[in-house]
């Protein structure tokens, strides 16, 4: 029996954009927002416009049109939102999926065989705003993909259960006032137990909690192969 992140690995032996088909890979380039990347001392990234033109900058250095990173990476961004804290202890700021940086409307594609599972606009100020989970199975593995920061028309003819082809474009990436105050780009997350939540699920811990989140929220580019 394969291993969760054997099996992960195994679904595809090519690169799966979760973006827009018509997009080279050679436009994509890695991001770093991390607590360590001393280039983002001077911006604050809770602020939109702020972080739109930090993310503009590097689209232009790199030539690209996607920009893309962030699993488990250590961010300052949540650091203004008190729904992300409740003491030193448990300040959650440790990103469990990848982001795609990109222009509001981006298509998002569905990166392996799977049916909906839930779907919710989480409209609070710093969460996902509109965000779709897909439940995928292969042989005896099951594990799902979650997508935050879509745009409204993103949940139009959904129900549970429906069918969505490799390839098939799930909806596009909403503007920062449906996302509820972040720049455009899609949260990419895969979770193994959904733990009866349904729409929603935690995409930053805390330090206290990484070794479960880890271990259940694994590393999304076994699937996708980013370069």
């Amino acid at each position: 029996m394969l291993q969760p992140l054997n099996f992960l690995k195994s679904i595809s032996d090519k690169s799966v954009p979760v973006l827009d088909l018509d997009i080279p890979l050679r436009r994509y380039t890695p991001i770093n927002l991390s607590v360590n990347n001393v280039e983002l001392e001077q911006v604050s990234l809770s602020d939109p416009e702020q972080c739109q033109a930090y993310i503009d900058r590097i689209l232009q250095i790199e030539n690209a049109v996607v920009a893309y990173g962030g699993y488990l990476e250590k961010r300052n961004l949540y650091a203004d939102n008190p729904n992300f804290s409740s003491g030193v202890k448990s300040l959650r700021n440790i990103h469990l999926g990848i982001d795609f940086w990109s222009m509001a409307g981006t298509k998002v594609i569905v990166p392996a065989d799977g049916t909906v599972h839930s779907f919710k606009n989480n409209a609070v100020k710093g969460d996902y705003g509109p965000t779709i989970v897909l439940k995928h199975e292969v042989k005896e593995f099951h594990f799902h993909s979650l997508y935050g920061h879509l745009s409204i028309e993103s949940l139009e003819d959904l129900y549970k259960g429906k069918k969505l082809e490799r390839g098939a474009v799930l909806g596009t990436l909403g503007t920062a006032e449906i996302n509820v105050n972040y720049a455009p780009h899609l949260h990419f997350q895969l979770i193994i137990d959904m733990e009866d939540k349904n729409g929603d699920y935690p995409g930053v811990c805390s330090d206290e909690d990484l070794e479960f989140y880890t271990k259940n929220c694994p590393d999304p580019n076994l699937l996708l192969h980013m370069p």
